[in-house]
């Protein structure tokens, strides 16, 4: 069977820059899975994405699906046939249906019977009958929120579209998708190449495309970028500031990148850096960059889309765009220290943290004393934490934060700084956000992390209090956030806290507020749920979380004292039986309707296999209560695994529902107060 290489191409105005990748990745997967749906098969298979292209190549594609039998089955002989030997109308009908007489049928014997058979030979589609129809089922999954037509028609897509290539090898595959029909011709680059380009054959999409300046491969793009974005930061003896979502946006931007470096005046280095690298980043898709020392320089890299003979009159417009973006910065900045954090509170007033529970004053408020209560837990400076907690909204009535958003907090420890307040507050200003997101990084201080303790336990009690809690994949005030945050803090941060503490002197703050008489109990069950996915990404193995879930600690340390301990003890030799033997015994007393002893009875105890856990279990039981009670969870389960031998030789030799009642109640109870010694740490019957 012959093999080329097909490629399919949408050309479209410009794309979504934020969207364009996932757009890309989509219409690529669909194309493979329909191909792989359909049993062609390839050597390899890749997509391309530009602000006006999506495409997709695949390489050595067979020309067609492979023909294949296929079997009719008929009815069955003693239906096909009367007593006399002739067709009944069902058999007749079937042959005629598959194009044959019921003589020209075979037979298919089973253990069941006997089935008129046809074997028919399906004729494989070619790669022309196919792909259009895989083209436009690609297309219509594509993730596009909102669709819009353009010209007469009622085509609708992301984008207007103006071209379609489909070509398999160098023959244009007929087709039509979004009113347009397929041939070999795309557009070159906007300014660079005037005129449509002609594929000739689809191996050469890459180069042909590059002779028109247009870089197709969307990775090759960004490591071009990437690589001259380092080479003139070299130039300048800088630190180019990257992160992924931006360089993902900025490959989007261009089909043919060039870098080159811009400068702004020094005096707006007066300026915080923060909002200085948000303005740059976020209104220009520009790359800050910073002195080998550390500190934010005059000078930006930005990337082009073109190759000007005059670079320099580039660096002029991109100059002259982003000094009045500065100009704002620098004027909010000098605007905003006019007036102290402190004499902000009262305009908190003003606006509302959600109407049944105040207003943004309030919730400082209550920040602030919940921080106090906080820090008088960890032993720290309690008038540090009230006043951090109490300013910790402030700046969110600056200009700076109503301009930039995503640095308050931040600028709160500027201004606070300003005014004079101690660098622990000012700290915990910009801390309270931490975690803003997974992987982030957590409050640099234990004043900080007071504030953002308080302020996620505020938020959960809140919004819990009023039934407002998480419904699906809808989380408003990201509350699954904040209670993955509040466990990040409390166990990397080591801090010794009960969050059912936290949680009962919170709902004392909010008094009568709140109208749900289960937010203790919901908001503990919601915070635990989160503990999955804590572990999970750190490769903890679901039923280690589950063992100690089922035992519900609401002190995130000491949850995780108890995680490690159950993962240490898994790895033990002793582990899988001792799990068995856990599960089995609560299997019993779970069948059990009477009441057991108050403790073991000696005098009871008739089986030497019996007399010998009982002797053991109370030597272990000995040390194992202390350290227990010390939290030294690890060393307790390693004690308790002394039990295996002979636990094993119990149920080996002991028949524990025993006829005589004083007798099978004493072993229950036995049974009973060795799982309480395992389920004082956790669950291990659930163990695999």
């Amino acid at each position: 069977m012959s093999k080329e290489t097909l490629l399919i191409e949408l050309g479209t105005e410009e794309l979504p820059p934020k969207s364009l990748k996932t757009l890309a990745i989509t219409f690529f997967e669909q194309i493979k899975s329909q191909l792989d749906s359909a049993n062609l098969t390839y050597s390899d298979i890749k997509w391309f994405a530009t602000p006006r292209r999506l495409a997709v190549k695949v390489i050595d594609l067979d020309e067609k699906q492979e023909d294949k039998e296929i079997e009719k089955r008929g009815p069955a002989v003693n239906v096909a046939f009367d007593e006399a030997g002739k067709a009944s109308k069902a058999a007749e009908g079937w042959a005629r249906s598959n194009g044959i007489t019921v003589e020209q049928a075979e037979r298919l014997k089973t253990d069941k019977g006997e089935w008129l058979l046809h074997k028919a030979i399906q004729a494989g589609k070619s790669v022309d009958e196919l792909i259009p129809a895989f083209v436009n089922q690609a297309i219509s999954k594509l993730p596009i929120p909102k669709p819009m037509r353009w010209g007469s028609t009622r085509t609708q897509f992301i984008r207007p579209v103006h071209t379609l290539v489909m070509l398999y090898g160098s023959k244009i595959i007929a087709g039509e998708s979004l009113g347009v029909s397929s041939n070999n011709l795309v557009t070159g680059h906007r300014f660079h190449h005037h005129g449509l380009v002609t594929i000739d054959h689809a191996n050469n999409y890459e180069s042909l495309m590059h002779s028109a300046y247009v870089m197709v491969d969307y990775d090759k793009r960004q490591q071009l970028l990437l690589e001259q974005i380092k080479v003139v930061a070299e130039e300048i003896n800088g630190v180019p500031l990257l992160d992924d979502d931006l360089i993902d946006e900025v490959t989007a931007l261009v089909e043919w990148p060039v870098a080159l470096v811009g400068s702004f005046d020094e005096d707006f280095l007066n300026v915080p850096p923060e909002p200085l690298i948000y303005s740059m980043k976020d209104h220009q898709k520009y790359f800050p960059v910073n002195g080998k020392d550390g500190k934010l320089l005059n000078q930006f890299i930005f990337i082009t889309n073109i190759e000007s003979k005059d670079p320099n009159q580039v660096i002029f417009g991109n100059e002259k765009v982003i000094r009045p973006r500065l100009a704002d910065a620098e004027f909010f900045f000098k605007t905003d220290k006019k007036q102290t954090l402190e004499s902000r509170l009262a305009s908190l007033e003003s606006v509302l943290f959600q109407k049944q529970l105040g207003t943004l004053k309030a919730k400082s408020e209550r920040i602030a004393a919940l921080s106090e209560f906080v820090a008088s837990k960890l032993g720290e400076n309690t008038t540090d934490a009230n006043r951090a907690g109490l300013l910790s909204k402030t700046d969110l009535m600056s200009e700076m934060v109503l301009e930039f958003p995503q640095v308050q907090g931040t600028m709160g420890k500027y201004y606070a700084q300003h005014d004079g307040e101690n660098d622990a507050v000012a700290q915990a200003l910009e801390d309270q956000y931490k975690p803003r997101f997974s992987g982030d990084t957590l409050p640099e201080g234990n004043i900080g992390c007071t504030v953002a303790i308080a302020d996620k336990i505020d938020t959960l009690v809140g919004i819990f209090g009023i039934n407002q809690q998480p419904k699906g994949d809808k989380d408003p005030f990201a509350l699954r956030r904040a209670a993955i945050g509040l466990i990040r803090i409390i166990i990397e941060k080591q801090l010794n806290l009960d969050i059912a503490d936290l949680l009962t002197k919170s709902i004392e703050l909010y008094g009568a507020k709140l109208t749900n008489d289960n937010t203790l109990e919901q908001v503990i069950e919601f915070v635990l749920g989160r503990y999955k996915a804590y572990y999970q990404e750190q490769n903890i193995s679901v039923d280690v979380i589950q063992a100690v879930l089922n035992n519900s600690p609401t002190a995130p340390l000491d949850f995780d004292k108890r995680i490690h301990a159950v993962t240490h003890f898994k790895q033990l030799p002793e582990a899988v039986t001792l799990a068995a033997a856990n599960k089995r015994v609560g299997n019993i007393l779970a069948k059990f309707e009477g009441e057991l002893f108050t403790s073991v009875n000696a005098d009871y105890a008739c089986e030497s296999a019996e007399t010998d856990l009982l002797a053991i279990f109370e030597q272990v039981s000995a040390k194992v209560k202390p350290l227990t009670d010390a939290k030294e969870y690890q060393a307790a389960l390693s004690e308790l695994a002394l039990l295996r031998d002979p636990v094993d030789t119990f149920f080996d030799n002991v028949m524990v529902m025993a006829d005589d009642e004083n007798v099978k109640v004493n072993r229950l109870t036995l049974l009973n107060d060795i799982r309480n010694s395992f389920l004082a740490i956790a669950d291990i019957s659930v163990l695999q």
